[in-house]
Order: C-alpha cells, then structure tokens, then sequence
C-alpha cells in the first residue's frame, strides 16, 4: 500500500482536488443563503459549475480518469446542483409556500438524482455514433443554472414589477417543476464537448469569449441571464439536428452502398468520432 501511495503522482490528483472544490462550493452555497447572502450562494454555485467544467478536461489531459473519479464527480454534482440550488431556492422564496415550497424543491433534487443515476449506467452500454453529440436531457449543471435564473432577473431589476415575478413562489414552483422534469426528460440538449470548430471561426470565437468575459465581471446578472435565454432557445436547434442525424444514420443502415465498401476485419480505422471511454465522460 506503502508503495502504491508514493507512486501517485500529485498531477492525477488535481481532478479530484477540483471535483472536491465543486463539491465545497455547492456546500457553501448553502451557508450563505442560511445566512441571507443570496448573491454570494448564487456565486458559489456558479463557482462549482466552472469547478466542474474543469475537472473532467483536465483529467483527460493528464491522462488520470478514473471509475474513482467518475463516481466523485457524480456525487459532487448531485450536491453541488441538485442539493445546493433547491435549498437556495427555498430559503429564498419557496419557504413562503411552506411544505409545498418544500415537496418542490425536493422535486427537483430527485430529478436531479435521477438523472446523474441514469446517466452513470448508460456508460455501460452502447451508444448509437450520432447521439453522441447531445445530451439527454439538460445536464445537472444547466439544470442548477436555469433554476436560479429568477435569482438573476431579482439582483438586477430588483424593486419593481420584475422583481415581484421572480420572487414569486407560484411562478418558481411552475419553473423549477419544469426544470427538473427537461432534466429527467429525454430531450437531446446540445453538448459543447463534441462541438467542432472551423479554423476560421477560431479567432472570432476567442474575441467572442472575451467580451462574454468582459461583460460577466461588468455586468453578471444580466449576461447570465442572457446565456440562460439562449440556452433554452437552442433547444428546438438541438432537437431539429438530432432528428436528422438519427434519420441520416438510419438510411445509412438501409442502403449500406453508401457506407462504401466493407473493410477487412483487421483494418484499423481513425476513431477521432468515436465515443470516449465511459471513464472520461463527465456530467
């Protein structure tokens, strides 16, 4: 055992030290909202998320995933975007509903528990080339995201008739009950590891990010808001390509002239398309 210890080298270690981070966000989230600091829970949670966009990518970098990292990380993510958002949520507005409010948010907790349960067991089994570049349903991160949008529209238009909308406990228990049954939902979601982009969009898309950056540190509240709304509008987007590649995959699988011919069974094919190991996926 001694050995083995001092054999791990600290490197394979940073994705799980990040995935521990996400989950100590998520966690902290929840002290801050217990305390009334709703814009600091907000900001944990978001914390966690980049904490969680990190990890995988760096463990596939690194050469360190592992079935020890895919199970930490799926537990941190149910705390981190399952727990963490539905207790904000009810220390924020769904207490006024009392256990309504509550039976609500703990709705979405078990969709969102759900929905990392059966994404851990379709790793082990087969899935068809074109779906790999959705997700099935919107993923927990999303998911924790869209649910804590009133909380962006009340930090920037407090005060007003805006305000009163999102606060709202009738109208969050619609919205977060909608949330969780798309995160449950077989929906195909677009999946940013898979997308491809052209060499001359590279540079465009650097400056993009960055004004993106430039108008988070500005303006938070409304630029996440701004994502939010374009992330649901993606989502017929998404179910349009996902209905044509499913229908071109099954006209390939008709008339296999057009696969081309058939190779010998010892030719190696590039797998640059192909699914990553089911250790490398990450919620």
């Amino acid at each position: 055992m001694r050995r083995r210890l001092s054999d791990l080298s600290f490197n394979r270690m940073v994705p799980n030290v990040l995935t521990l981070l996400a989950l100590c966000a998520g966690m902290t989230a929840i002290r801050f909202a217990m305390n009334g600091d709703f814009q600091y829970a907000v900001f944990a949670i978001i914390a966690a998320g980049i904490f969680d966009g990190l990890d995988g990518r760096l463990a596939r970098l690194l050469k360190a995933t592992s079935q020890f990292g895919a199970e930490l990380d799926s537990l941190a993510d149910f705390i981190s975007f399952g727990v963490a958002p539905a207790a904000v949520l009810y220390l924020w507005t769904m207490a006024q509903l009392r256990s309504v409010g509550w039976a609500i948010v703990l709705f979405y907790a078990v969709c969102c528990a759900l929905r990392l349960a059966r994404f851990n067991t379709q790793l082990v089994t087969e899935t068809p080339p074109w779906a790999a570049n959705f997700f099935s349903g919107a993923p927990a991160p999303a998911g924790a995201g869209l649910i804590i949008m009133p909380m962006f529209i009340s930090f920037e238009w407090g005060g007003g008739w805006a305000d009163w909308i999102a606060r709202s406990p009738y109208l969050n228990a619609a919205w977060i009950s909608g949330i969780a049954l798309m995160m449950v939902s077989t929906v195909p979601t677009v999946s940013l590891k898979r997308i491809r982009i052209p060499h001359h969009l590279v540079i465009p898309t650097l400056l993009g990010i960055g004004v993106m950056a430039g108008f988070f540190t500005t303006a938070p509240w409304p630029t996440l808001t701004f994502v939010g709304a374009v992330y649901l509008a993606s989502i017929p987007l998404t179910i349009r390509a996902a209905a044509q590649a499913r229908r071109s995959a099954a006209q390939r699988q008709a008339d296999p002239a057009e696969t081309g011919p058939v190779l010998p069974a010892a030719t190696v094919l590039p797998l640059g398309d192909a699914l990553p190991p089911a250790s490398e996926w990450r919620h």
